[in-house]
């Protein structure tokens, strides 16, 4: 039992014994469905972890430079990069730090690609499917006139030196969606499927909630696998690697009254990275950044039981509704 008491506050909390449960699934589906997995860092970029995740997944993905250079200097490994534009101001970096770049646009490939490819780094490019569960338009990837990512339209043929194809639709999915999502892709892109190394479906794979189907996404892979046998197939997950591991705990400062409602005021040290559930349908995250300071040091060997990591960014106040406890 954890005395929370005793602990700093803020801090994140993460059980060791329940992020073992959840890599021995993503082994599992890595197994047996021969597809590789890589880690989004925007779930969970405790870096402490790192040793753990690494021994457990095939890379990690990064959507900047300094994602990147974290992959890269802490992870151990060259990151899968996608962000929607690179510019000549974080292209060096980027390209240091990483072995696959996604590409945002035909323009941006034919801007930077010569110069990945002469690094000998994979390039890739975003693909639009259409095809998206996500009921919000604001966050929906594929509505008309979104800017991520190449419709079939677009693209009358694959450029010289793409050797990739990277679609992300989903957010905390089902086997179900995905498969929807595959159908769309061979749709629309199945004549580039034979002439590319790798495609990658992005993020919102949630394999570790209690109701999803791994075996179903085993075979929807193989399935899929077997019509594409020369595909290397990629999935980056991000919150399923450490998906309910963990705790925010923070101290409650205040306690204010208006008109009959209660708030307990709470110093939290974490930047959301979406806007609020309220607006956004997707749960929000509660990243440990890296302080400015440099790389703090985390406990040597596996605890029994949990450990914290203190919140890197100067805490900001929040509040936290009616309740008096948080």
């Amino acid at each position: 039992m954890i005395d929370f008491l005793k602990l700093p506050s803020p801090c994140y909390v993460l059980d060791e014994t329940l992020l073992d449960r959840n890599l021995a699934v993503i082994d599992r589906v890595r197994r047996e469905s021969g597809a590789e997995i890589i880690v989004a860092l925007k779930a969970c970029a405790m870096w402490s972890i790192f040793p753990e995740l690494a021994r457990h997944s095939d890379g990690a993905t990064a959507s900047s430079a300094a994602e990147a250079r974290l992959v890269f200097e802490e992870y151990g490994k060259p990151a899968h990069t996608y962000a929607p534009v690179y510019t000549d101001r974080n292209i060096d970096e980027i390209l240091r730090c990483s072995d696959h770049i996604t590409f945002n646009s035909v323009a941006q490939f034919e801007r930077f690609g010569p110069m990945a490819l002469l690094r000998g780094i994979s390039c890739g490019l975003r693909i639009n499917p259409q095809y998206s569960p996500v009921e919000t338009d604001l966050y929906n990837p594929c509505v008309p006139g979104s800017r991520l990512g190449v419709t079939a339209d677009e693209l009358n043929d694959l450029p010289a030196g793409i050797d990739g194809l990277h679609f992300h639709v989903l957010c905390e999915s089902r086997p179900h969606h995905l498969k929807l999502a595959l159908e769309a892709v061979e749709k629309h892109f199945g004549q580039y499927l034979d002439r590319i190394g790798w495609l990658n479906m992005g993020g919102g794979h949630l394999m570790t909630h209690a109701e999803y189907d791994c075996d179903e996404l085993i075979a929807l892979l193989r399935d899929f696998k077997s019509r594409h046998p020369r595909l290397r197939l990629i999935l980056e997950p991000g919150s399923a690697f450490t998906w309910r591991t963990g705790c925010l705990v923070s101290t409650v400062e205040d306690i204010v009254e208006n008109a009959g409602v209660h708030t307990a005021i709470v110093v939290r040290a974490f930047a959301p990275p979406a806007p609020p559930p309220a607006i956004c349908p997707t749960v929000s995250k509660c990243p440990i950044n890296r302080p400015s300071s440099g790389r703090t040091n985390p406990p040597k060997g596996r605890n029994a039981g949990a450990w914290a990591a203190r919140a890197a960014l100067p805490a900001t106040t929040a509040a936290t509704g009616p309740s008096t406890t948080n």
